[in-house]
């Protein structure tokens, strides 16, 4: 990949993408992926495969970052001595739990899931399903309260539930926080437990996912590929913390349908262009 300023513009364009979709249950990897087609990085399709996920560290460290005194699970004392939240051992033991069924689903269709589904196809209609399924389940909400109202609240077999619904987001398109977040609120958890919960469990999936990535890629980048993808990371890492922000904000007070419209606008949209196109 030669250097040329037209692909750094694409790399601060693709980490703005990140940064916004990451966190909103719109699937950052599916708008990547399209707008992978329309702005193709000048890069092997090897380098791409792992730039689309390692891109996302940037928001994972934005979520840290965010969430340190929450997630971090000791404390200091006056005599800076250290002592352990229990509460904050206890989250991420239940993430740990979480992880299981998405580990090793990962492990044994992976590359099965990036030859067959990563299609423009397939992730317009993975916007659309899950766009329907986030109306759907926002308006059965409506009739419900909420069993689960603190992040602390959630138990091992909440935990464990969740879980198994992250394992829908292997498909591109789908979206990692979206199938988390629906399968939370079905089960009873309250939009701000939920949407923390993911922050939670998107650290070790992320770092575990850009480990597999990078390995798979080799340590062997050329000084223009350690721009590039450095370049995105960074971008993806500040826009995340605005768009974190909103998100814990906006959930506050609104529900997720207007999600669900636009992701079904969005994939009829693109159905619609790579057909006639």
């Amino acid at each position: 990949m030669g250097f040329d300023f037209m692909e750094i513009l694409k790399a601060v364009f693709l980490g703005i993408v990140e940064g916004i979709t990451e966190w909103l249950p719109i699937s950052s990897t599916g708008h990547m992926l399209i707008v992978d087609e329309f702005l193709q990085l000048n890069a092997s399709a090897a380098f791409k495969e792992m730039f689309f996920v390692v891109i996302q560290l940037g928001a994972i460290l934005a979520v840290v970052l965010l969430f340190w005194d929450k997630m971090f699970p000791f404390q200091f004392n006056n005599r800076n001595k250290a002592m352990i939240k229990k509460e904050t051992f206890s989250i991420w033991f239940k993430v740990v739990i979480a992880c299981i069924p998405g580990a090793v689903v990962t492990i044994l269709f992976d590359d099965y899931i990036e030859e067959y589904f990563h299609t423009p196809a397939m992730i317009a209609a993975a916007l659309i399903f899950y766009g329907i399924a986030f109306l759907v389940v926002e308006l059965w909400n409506k009739k419900r309260t909420p069993i689960t109202n603190d992040l602390s609240d959630i138990t091992y077999q909440t935990a464990l539930m969740i879980g198994l619904f992250q394992v829908l987001s292997i498909i591109p398109g789908t979206s990692r926080s979206g199938a988390t977040i629906i399968g939370a609120l079905l089960i009873g958890v309250s939009r701000v437990a939920a949407a923390e919960f993911t922050f939670f469990l998107a650290v070790p999936v992320m770092f575990g996912l850009s480990a597999i990535k990078i390995l798979k890629f080799g340590l062997a980048f050329t000084r223009e590929e350690l721009l590039i993808l450095g370049i995105g990371t960074v971008v993806a890492f500040a826009v995340s913390i605005l768009v974190i922000k909103f998100l814990m904000s906006f959930i506050k007070k609104h529900d997720f349908a207007v999600f669900g419209w636009y992701r079904i606008v969005l994939g009829a949209i693109l159905l619609l262009y790579f057909k006639f196109h």
